[in-house]
């Protein structure tokens, strides 16, 4: 779901270039959500290969994480452990909604409406396992490093920035700032162009980097009182927030109550939209599981494996793949070359 404060902080547009040789980490099962529901058929299916595996979280991890080494940038992935139990209200809502998408999905298919079709397909996308090991096992093939949470991805995530051991996290969303990453850049992992509704031009996407420090500044809030604001509004842990409370609002909250949290939350009925006291969030967030116990190595490409499980054994189109890699294998001896080995070396 994601915090939404982007409207209140400050952002730096910059370029891709501007990441050359920095160390960003990304919430993998996040990402392989996302491909799940973008990248789909015209009837909104899923892609998949000849033995009816699906294969949209392989292909969208590969392009745009190759596309990513290609500009230069030091991937590291992180995934989900086991979710705090405050999620699971968060996690039982979306598998409601996944599956009220099916039953409409499935009675457009009926009518054979592909425009609705497509509309409630992408809301039915599940993540398996399976899934998630193929994902790791792809990227171990890549020679990029994979780090096990222990709990949530974006936590883990955050602590590896804030330890400096990476530049900065690669999100969409503002969690990991409420999580203490020291940075943030968002449209990582977006097209570099956008198309403008019902106009034919289109608007140029580049990354944004959020600064903490920044947004403590602008913002003359703790990370205490972000976290309290980040309630206000809405997280994992409480969906949705106090009802008519947007970001404004909530900074002006936080103002007028200072740390007296409890008055706060009391006064705006905290006790009458969640059957939890706001204490039992605010601990989890601030507390939440994330672990030292990580390493950070870049290997060097396993091509044989790569296309053993891309093109043997899921029929990815062997000529696109052997391109894509010819081009790492290009920049990484270009690299060797002049001393930088930017790939396989930290």
């Amino acid at each position: 779901m994601g915090v939404k404060i982007f409207d209140i902080i400050p952002r730096k547009e910059i370029l891709l270039k501007d990441l050359a040789n920095k160390i960003i980490v990304i919430d993998g099962n996040l990402n392989l959500y996302q491909f799940l529901s973008s990248i789909r058929q015209r009837d909104g299916s899923l892609l998949q290969d000849s033995h009816g595996n699906v294969t949209s979280h392989l292909s969208g991890l590969f392009n745009r994480t190759t596309r990513l080494m290609q500009q230069g940038i030091k991937v590291c992935y992180v995934f989900d452990g086991k979710a705090p139990k405050l999620k699971e209200q968060e996690q039982k809502r979306r598998r409601d909604l996944k599956d009220a998408a099916s039953k409409k999905y499935e009675d457009a298919a009926k009518e054979e409406n592909l425009e609705e079709m497509r509309k409630y397909a992408s809301r039915t996308s599940r993540l398996t396992k399976e899934m998630v090991e193929e994902a790791k096992i792809l990227l171990g093939a890549l020679g990029l490093p994979v780090v096990q949470a222990p709990s949530e991805g974006e936590a883990q995530a955050s602590k590896i920035v804030s330890n400096n051991h990476a530049f900065a996290v690669g999100s969409q969303d503002a969690d990991c700032l409420m999580f203490g990453a020291t940075r943030l850049i968002k449209n990582l992992t977006l097209n570099t162009a956008r198309k403008n509704p019902n106009k034919l031009a289109f608007t140029q996407i580049n990354p944004e980097l959020v600064e903490l420090q920044d947004v403590f500044t602008a913002l003359e809030v703790t990370p205490e009182q972000l976290i309290a604001l980040s309630m206000l509004i809405g997280t994992d842990f409480n969906p949705g927030g106090i009802p008519g409370v947007g970001p404004k609002h909530a900074l002006k909250n936080i103002k007028k109550y200072i740390t007296d949290f409890d008055t706060m939350f009391k006064e705006l009925e905290w006790a009458k939209h969640f059957s939890y006291p706001w204490q039992e969030v605010f601990d989890t967030i601030k507390n939440i599981p994330a672990t030292d116990d990580y390493t950070l190595k870049w290997q060097a490409l396993d091509q044989d494996k790569i296309i053993d499980i891309l093109c043997t054994a899921h029929d990815f189109s062997s000529e696109r793949v052997s391109s894509q890699l010819e081009k790492l294998t290009k920049l990484s001896d270009a690299n060797k070359q002049t001393g930088l080995n930017v790939w396989f070396n930290k």
